[in-house]
C-alpha cells in the first residue's frame, strides 16, 4: 500500500548518491599530497564500497523471507529502513561539525594553480564542454561506463543468478555478494597504493581491465558446477578486480583534465555508470530471465573486451602529475583559503619539489 512513498524515499536516496560517488576524487585531491593522493581516493571508495558489502550482508539476515507471514516481513523492513535512517542522520550531523571544506594551505603544487585562479573565471558550462573535448577523457568516460556498470549489473542480479543454479541459497548468495565487495575493497587500496607509488596510470588501468574480463570470464564459466566454494573464489577474483577499477578510473580522470573540477570529471564518470548500470541490468536480467545466466554474463564480458580497446587508446597526459613534478614549471604562492588576499605573512612558497 506505500509503494509510491517507497518510489519517492527511492528517489531522495538516489539524489543524495549525486553528493556522494564523486568526493572521492576530490577529497583527495584537496587534503593530500602527490604521493599518498591516490591511496586516499582508494580509502574513500573503500567506504563506499564496505556500505555496499554492509548492504549484501545484513538485507537476508534482518529481512528472512517468510511469505507466509506478510505483517512480520513488513515489520522487518521498518526496521532495517529505520536504522539505516538514524545511521545516515548520525553521520549526516558528524559531518556538519567536524567536516572542513579545505586545509589552511593546500597539499600540492597542483592544488596551488588551482587556488590562485579566481572563481569568477570559473564556469562550469565552459568546464563541461572542456572536459567532452578532451578525446582522452570521453575514451574513459564511455570505458569507466562499461566496467562499472557491468560491476553494478552483476551486483544487483547476483542473487537471481545464484538462486538459478543453487536453489534456496538467498543467504549464502548475499555473503557472495559480500565476499565479492570485500575482495574489491583490498583491491581498491592496492591499487591505490601502486598508483602513488608507480604513477602508471594507463598501464595499472589496462591490466586490470584486462584482469577483470578475464576473472568475469571464470566466474561464468564455473558458476553452474555445482560447487558454492568455486562461486566464492571467482566471486572474490572478480569483485577485487571490477571494484579496485574505481579508484583508479577516477585518479586517470583527474590526471588527464587536470586544471578542470576533479568534482565535474568525477560526477561525469558517476553519470556514465549509472547509464551503462540501467542497460546492462535490464538486458542482462531478459537474459538470464529467457536463457540463463551465462548468457547475460558473456553480454557483459563483449563489452567488457571494448572497453580494454577503448582503454589501451587513452593517450596518457598526467597533467597534475606533471605541475607537481616541476615538468610545468609554474611559480605560485599558495594562501590561507579563507582569505580574499595575499598577506605577506602568511604566503608559503611552494616548490616543485612537493
Amino acid at each position: 500500500g506505500r509503494y509510491p512513498l517507497t518510489l519517492a524515499a527511492q528517489a531522495v536516496c538516489a539524489v543524495a548518491q549525486v553528493f556522494i560517488l564523486g568526493l572521492p576524487s576530490r577529497v583527495a585531491s584537496v587534503w593530500f599530497g602527490p604521493t599518498e593522493v591516490s591511496t586516499a581516493c582508494a580509502v574513500a571508495v573503500l567506504g563506499n564500497q564496505l556500505g555496499t558489502a554492509i548492504g549484501f550482508l545484513l538485507p537476508p539476515v534482518l529481512v528472512p523471507n517468510t511469505p507466509n507471514d506478510i505483517d512480520l516481513m513488513a515489520h522487518n523492513i521498518s526496521i532495517m529502513f529505520y536504522g539505516t535512517a538514524m545511521v545516515s542522520t548520525l553521520l549526516f550531523f558528524l559531518t556538519g561539525v567536524v567536516f572542513e571544506e579545505k586545509p589552511k594551505y593546500p597539499p600540492s603544487h597542483s592544488q596551488a594553480v588551482l587556488q590562485t585562479m579566481p572563481p569568477e573565471d570559473y564556469s562550469y558550462k565552459q568546464s563541461i564542454i572542456n572536459l567532452f573535448r578532451n578525446t582522452p577523457f570521453v575514451l574513459l568516460l564511455i570505458s569507466y561506463g562499461i566496467m562499472t556498470g557491468a560491476f553494478y549489473s552483476v551486483s544487483t542480479l547476483l542473487n537471481q543468478m545464484i538462486v538459478t543454479h543453487y536453489e534456496g541459497e538467498e543467504v549464502n548468495a548475499g555473503r557472495i555478494g559480500l565476499t565479492l565487495v570485500v575482495a574489491g575493497m583490498v583491491g581498491s587500496i592496492i591499487c591505490g597504493l601502486w598508483l602513488d607509488y608507480t604513477k602508471t596510470y594507463k598501464q595499472t588501468t589496462l591490466i586490470v581491465y584486462i584482469l577483470s574480463f578475464i576473472g568475469l570470464l571464470v566466474f561464468t564459466f564455473t558458476l553452474d558446477l555445482g560447487y558454492l566454494i568455486v562461486v566464492f573464489v571467482t566471486g572474490g577474483v572478480l569483485g577485487f578486480f571490477m571494484t579496485g577499477y574505481l579508484p583508479l578510473g577516477f585518479e586517470f580522470a583527474v590526471e588527464i583534465t587536470y586544471p578542470e573540477s576533479e568534482g565535474t570529471s568525477s560526477g561525469l564518470l558517476n553519470a556514465s555508470a549509472q547509464i551503462f548500470g540501467i542497460v546492462f541490468t535490464l538486458v542482462q536480467g531478459k537474459l538470464t530471465t529467457d536463457y540463463n545466466p551465462r548468457a547475460g554474463n558473456l553480454f557483459l564480458c563483449a563489452w567488457i573486451f571494448v572497453g580494454i580497446i577503448l582503454t589501451a587508446l587513452i593517450k596518457s597526459d598526467l597533467r597534475r602529475h606533471n605541475v607537481n613534478s616541476g615538468i610545468m614549471n609554474l611559480d605560485v604562492k599558495a594562501v590561507p583559503v579563507d582569505s580574499p588576499v595575499e598577506p605577506e605573512s602568511t604566503t608559503l612558497k611552494i616548490q616543485s619539489a612537493l
